[in-house]
């Protein structure tokens, strides 16, 4: 592997336009990465233009559906082209279905498999494809969730905690097929998080917060800001045995 791999390399962020994504992309502009960020919403350039301006690193941002293959690929070409082969990914994009499985539709279905596990896997496959072609290391976070090792309630959403026990195992999967070329790949597992789209979604669920506040060991939700530590530790040299692990940080909520 080249000395390049001990210097923060491009990183490519799905689902990086606002929330969790967007958070996480300011995590690693802040270490000196160039960022990428990758999403189906108009406002994608834009998100990437403030992280530019505010971070002073390169920053594009592309719209893409992560359910597109081709798409993906090309995305990743573009990247490529404008700031170098990618060598830090991280899998934000994801989307969720409440319902009673019984009443949850094939089409339903399909879209959360589809956005969680399609678009998390043709993400990596175009990363994996630019590094080993390359011969270049990197590091490759999946954003999972703790409902992919627990079954977390009071609400039934039985497509996306599936989606996200394959989206951990399938990094397992490919940190063991990578491993020889240097490529590592973990992924995370957050629990009860305020993004921008649960704070709005608690404020108008009080009672459902408190609910899940009560669960929680640690007695409040994350703030994003509480990923950024772990996510800039994956990226970096730092955690360089570190590969095939899900790492669950969700203030104690699955320890008890």
């Amino acid at each position: 592997m080249t000395d390049a791999a001990t210097k923060p390399g491009p990183a490519v962020i799905t689902g990086g336009a606002r929330g969790l994504g967007y958070s996480l992309a300011t995590a690693l502009a802040r270490t000196g990465s160039a960022v990428a960020l990758l999403d189906i919403l108009p406002d994608v350039e834009e998100s990437a233009a403030r992280i530019a301006a505010e971070f002073g690193v390169e920053a594009v941002g592309l719209r893409v559906d992560v359910t597109d293959r081709q798409a993906v690929a090309a995305a990743f070409d573009t990247v490529t082209t404008q700031l170098g082969v990618p060598r830090t990914l991280l899998t934000a994009a994801g989307i969720t279905v409440w319902n009673d499985s019984v009443d949850v539709s094939a089409e339903e279905w399909r879209k959360v498999m589809s956005v969680n596990l399609d678009g998390t896997f043709f993400a990596a496959q175009a990363f994996g494809r630019g590094l080993l072609d390359s011969g270049q290391a990197g590091s490759a976070i999946f954003v999972a969730s703790m409902s992919g090792s627990i079954v977390n309630v009071p609400q039934f959403q039985a497509s996306y905690n599936a989606s996200k026990a394959a989206v951990s195992h399938l990094a397992k999967s490919l940190a063991v097929e990578w491993a020889p070329s240097g490529i590592r790949v973990n992924s995370i597992s957050p629990g009860y998080f305020l993004s921008d789209m649960t704070r709005q979604f608690t404020e108008q669920n009080p009672e459902l917060a408190r609910d899940w506040v009560a669960r929680i060991p640690l007695g409040r939700m994350g703030e994003p800001e509480d990923l950024h530590g772990l996510v800039a530790f994956l990226a970096s040299d730092a955690s360089g045995y570190l590969t095939g692990q899900d790492l669950i940080i969700d203030g104690g909520y699955t320890a008890i």
